[in-house]
């Protein structure tokens, strides 16, 4: 007991002298309390970056108490691009500025990490915040490979860290409201989802004037391929990495996850049960290999019951906007209209057919999903779309009261599932199931 006691006060005293000197990032992180600031790093500053994700933090930094401290990029010219953007929205110049991620978690000090870095190198940016200590908020998609999403998926499980995916939809009101009356049975059964993402933007994904200016000598190609094939450089491969695959699957992770995600939270269904897909490049003919256009339908159901269930069909196209986005639930009572976020009794069953069929009338009340205005800020809105600052602003909430977020891990694994499932069914022309024992897919 003498020794307990005298190794219980060595280690007390340690620890004391510890605190009284410096705090590491991660001890600091376990034991943040309401008043203490946050100290975030930046992992990649992207055009989704700069133009999005600093931009929602900074309208809720000041009243949550959080502010950036560090930024890993390994191109120099982003770095100190990024650097100085941070320090002309802060004021804060002092910003530490690696050279890499190995770089960052070794020497930077701070408690949590926003990654906005190139669609395949997320799962595994995440898998080295957390392991590193360290809260995360990770764009979409969470992973590209069912492997990197299983990786990530069991080291952020392991680590209990708190970590938001940024399928920022689940942090919108209308949605939110859509949820709850999807969810409380009022709308009925889901019986089919129609939606599309349309554009016609040539210069979409596409950085020309940035292919040209930057040097292989000026960044890290090796650490950008991480455990992609080590091919040559390919400037393009970097800066327009969402046209080529296996960087990014362009259309399914880009835009469809956002839409999916949704399917998976108002019904409950964590991933299809199958999907088939078609599409290819019709019209840019500009050296890509990913899609410009894709068709993919969906079933989703209880896997042991092929009775119960609905289709989603999901179309895609970049040469044409006519249709815009649209996100469409039905039910035999009518439907749910993201786009006008209306709930409306059109195409639910009419008195004169219900009658012939001996059954009742079956027509939705009409009703608006629009919330109020999404609390941006205290004071002025420094940009970002409103999303993505409810979203950014759960994030932070969540980071303080250790809850889990809205995107949590598991959604972002299970988005992941279908845009893979997505991926694989438009490069096989096959078939694909998911394989919920093996947590891998099949393609038939």
């Amino acid at each position: 007991m003498e020794n307990s006691r005298r190794d219980f006060i060595k280690k007390s005293s340690v620890l004391t002298a510890g605190f009284a000197m410096a705090m590491s990032a991660k001890s600091y992180a376990s034991i943040l309390g309401a008043n203490d600031r946050i100290r975030v790093g930046i992992v990649g500053f992207s055009d989704r970056v700069r133009q999005s994700l600093i931009p929602s933090f900074l309208n809720h930094h000041k009243e949550l108490n959080f502010e950036i401290v560090a930024l890993s990029d390994i191109w120099n010219r982003r770095r100190e691009e990024g650097a100085a953007f941070i320090g002309e929205k802060t004021g804060k110049k002092d910003i530490f500025k690696a050279r890499n991620n190995e770089e960052l978690y070794e020497k930077g000090q701070f408690d949590a990490v926003i990654v906005g870095t190139a669609d395949f190198q997320h799962a595994l940016h995440c898998i080295e915040a957390v392991e590193a200590g360290k809260d995360a908020y990770i764009e979409k998609p969470f992973a590209e490979t069912m492997e990197d999403n299983r990786r990530a998926y069991k080291a952020v499980r392991q680590s209990k860290r708190i970590v938001q995916i940024g399928t920022q939809r689940r942090s919108g009101g209308n949605y939110q409201k859509a949820y709850e009356f999807i969810t409380s049975g009022k709308f009925g059964d889901i019986t089919m989802v129609e939606m599309c993402w349309n554009v016609n933007q040539p210069g979409r994904w596409r950085r020309p004037q940035l292919v040209k200016e930057i040097r292989q000598e000026d960044t890290d190609w090796q650490r950008f391929l991480l455990n992609r094939p080590q091919v040559e450089w390919d400037p393009r491969k970097y800066l327009e990495y969402r046209l080529f695959y296996p960087y990014s699957s362009g259309i399914p992770s880009q835009w469809m996850c956002h839409q999916i995600d949704t399917v998976h939270w108002f019904s409950g269904y964590e991933f299809p049960r199958s999907v088939v897909a078609n599409g290819g490049i019709y019209m840019w003919k500009d050296g890509r290999v990913n899609a410009d256009t894709l068709t993919a339908v969906f079933d989703y159901g209880p896997k042991n019951d092929l009775s119960k269930g609905f289709q989603v069909l999901y179309t895609s196209r970049m040469h044409n906007e006519a249709g815009g986005i649209k996100e469409l639930y039905f039910s035999n009572a009518g439907m749910i209209n993201l786009d006008t976020n209306k709930v409306t009794p059109e195409g639910g069953l009419q008195a004169h057919f219900a009658k012939e069929m001996g059954m009742q009338a079956n027509l939705l009340p009409e009703m608006s999903l629009a919330s109020e205005s999404e609390k941006v800020a205290t004071g002025a809105n420094t940009g970002g779309d409103p999303l993505t600052s409810a979203h950014i602003r759960n994030w932070m909430e969540c980071v303080r009261s250790r809850k889990e977020p809205n995107a949590s891990v598991r959604a972002g694994y299970c988005h992941s599932i279908a845009t893979i499932m997505t991926t694989m069914a438009l490069h096989t022309g096959k078939r694909v199931t998911f394989d919920d024992t093996l947590q891998d897919i099949v393609v038939s």
